[in-house]
């Protein structure tokens, strides 16, 4: 998946936010940092919540 990112460059540091995924956002002191930080940002975004996965479900992962 590709997805559009907007990154502010703010106090020696940065921070970024994902508009498709409303309030996804994070920081870093280096942009290779942010980087990592956005990845995991938006997995933890995408995850499902517990409650939601019945006992007869399972989780697939599929590239977009």
């Amino acid at each position: 998946m590709i997805i559009k990112v907007v990154v502010h460059e703010e106090d020696g540091g940065y921070w970024a936010e994902i508009p498709a995924l409303p309030g996804c956002c994070t920081q870093a002191d280096t942009m290779d940092e942010l980087k990592v930080n956005l990845k995991e940002a938006v997995e933890l975004y995408l995850e499902p919540e517990p409650e939601q996965i019945s006992p007869d479900s399972k989780i697939v992962e599929i590239a977009v």
